[in-house]
């Protein structure tokens, strides 16, 4: 009975060994974090459940973990986990998806992206788009080495990270950082699940503009943070997913996204479901439950 009981321990221990193998974490700048405070006292909070890291929060120092298929088709995918641009869902919206994106060939980027706050970050507003341009660009540079296609790199985004997803691919090009070299941060595509898009209003998930933008930002700084404004003609292609029962980010985001891709004429798919609320990360239940194969149907209609 020993016997078995060591056999099974051994293969628990390689099943768990060949997972942690499949991945790993590396810092997103080499060197100084632009737009930076030091601010010593600042340190990042992770949350566990049953020993497994579930969510962070008061992220100061971003990572990028890299999570490579054993058969890669040549398309990668950063991942931007939501959470109000307070903390980050990095199991769920993060770990878990890009698992799920490995089983279809594609290689994953988790990216644990700052959280916007004066205590660390000279703008806030900004600190987040820094990060996604430079993963963007992390990835690119390494395309070769991980035998990808620099023309098929996308950036995902669930919640408050799809709102970082959708303003990387609105401003990819804008000037936020000293770069170095000439490596584009434009995402190919973008995937934007249950995404905070607008910081109108009436519309928008109040912690995410608030964290974000501040209490009082100027109509200028909510109208270039409103994502659907934004979009031209330059903006790359789009898959989009919502719930019309979600009562935290009004589906109007998505739908108004939408209409501004459309009328930019730029290559475009929604699916917004009866039911799903929000949160649902990979889907738990009701029609929300089947995103992921109508997302995998999308990815192949594109070749990724």
């Amino acid at each position: 009975m020993k016997f078995f009981k060591n056999i099974v321990v051994i293969i628990l221990f390689q099943m768990t060994f060949n997972l942690i193998a499949q991945s790993y974490e590396v810092n997103l700048w080499e060197k100084e974090i632009p737009n930076a405070i030091t601010n010593s006292t600042y340190e990042e909070i992770r949350f566990f459940e049953d020993s497994i890291l579930v969510k962070v929060s008061q992220v100061k120092i971003p990572t990028l973990t890299i999570f490579k298929p054993k058969n890669p088709n040549g398309t990668a995918v950063v991942i931007c986990p939501g959470g109000g641009y307070l903390h980050l869902a990095i199991n769920k919206e993060g770990y878990k998806v890009a698992e799920w994106l490995n089983s279809l060939g594609i290689t994953a980027v988790v990216l644990k992206y700052r959280l916007p706050s004066y205590k660390i970050m000279k703008n806030k507003s900004i600190g987040p788009l820094q990060d996604a341009q430079e993963a963007m660009r992390y990835v690119r540079k390494n395309a070769k080495k991980w035998n990808l296609d620099e023309h098929k790199i996308g950036i995902m985004g669930f919640s408050a990270g799809g709102h970082l997803a959708s303003t990387l691919a609105t401003k990819y090009d804008k000037a936020v950082y000293n770069i170095t070299d000439s490596t584009s941060a434009k995402p190919d595509f973008s995937i934007l699940v249950y995404p905070v898009i607008s910081m109108e209003e009436t519309i928008t998930h109040k912690g995410s503009k608030t964290n974000l933008l501040g209490l009082n930002p100027s109509k200028k700084l909510e109208n270039l943070f409103s994502n659907e404004t934004q979009v031209n003609l330059q903006t790359p292609k789009t898959f989009i997913i919502h719930a019309t029962d979600d009562k935290s980010v009004p589906v109007e985001n998505s739908i108004n996204y939408y209409l501004a891709l459309k009328s930019n004429k730029v290559s475009t798919e929604i699916h917004v479901y009866k039911k799903g609320g929000h949160g649902f990360g990979l889907g738990k239940e009701n029609t929300s439950l089947f995103w992921t194969t109508d997302c995998e149907n999308w990815l192949k209609d594109n070749q990724l």
